[in-house]
């Protein structure tokens, strides 16, 4: 079971993709589940604060991560499983730029929720520190982590992102494995679908 985060423009993008990757590379087939707002209005459309965490340098429309994360344990994942035959233990999150900052935040508050996790091209604030200090331990320890960004993404992202490939390429206080890579060419919003490859296939061989 695959929850795409930012269902409103990955969802059509990522399902298709994945039925390829299905003939192409053998990747197991999956029910893909898009987890949108229906509407890019701002108005309906909360991203930015459901998709950050609490932090002091948060700003006032920041700061929903806590309460999306507990919507996706307590409500969303469980009707899901309850209406489709899935495995709870195999379920894989994945979001791009701001709700890959979400991918992150659940990796590090709630690491044993999901089996694998692909974050794209991931915000790192509010609350960048987070991300560089030690996780909620794991009672599993077959967890994956995909961390991409492209080449040619925003300045500060990319800064920020090889400061985390850099720290975390020697820790040894991960719950979870982990994968960083670069998208040659790639730029902020236009290369999921070479991420969302690149994770999957890592994530499944890797079994």
């Amino acid at each position: 079971m695959i929850y795409v985060l930012d269902g409103d423009s990955l969802f059509p993008i990522l399902a298709a993709n994945h039925l390829f990757l299905n003939y192409d590379v053998d990747l197991p087939k999956a029910i893909i589940v898009g987890v949108a707002y229906g509407s890019f209005d701002p108005v309906t459309n909360k991203r930015g604060f459901d998709f950050s965490a609490p932090a002091a340098d948060a700003t006032i429309e920041q700061g929903g991560a806590r309460e999306f994360l507990s919507f996706l344990e307590s409500e969303l994942l469980p009707e899901v499983e309850r209406r489709y035959r899935a495995d709870p233990s195999r379920r894989v999150l994945f979001g791009q730029s701001r709700s890959g900052y979400m991918v992150l935040y659940s990796a590090f508050v709630a690491p044993d929720l999901f089996w694998g996790r692909i974050a794209s091209n991931p915000a790192f604030d509010p609350g960048r520190e987070l991300f560089f200090s030690a996780p909620a331990q794991s009672s599993r320890t077959d967890l994956g982590l995909v961390v991409t960004s492209g080449s040619r993404d925003i300045p500060a992202l990319r800064e920020a992102a090889l400061d985390w490939f850099e720290v975390w390429k020697d820790r040894d206080d991960a719950p979870w494995e982990i994968k960083t890579a670069t998208i040659d060419g790639g730029t902020h919003a236009a290369n999921s679908s070479d991420s969302y490859r690149l994770g999957m296939v890592w994530l499944f061989n890797d079994e």
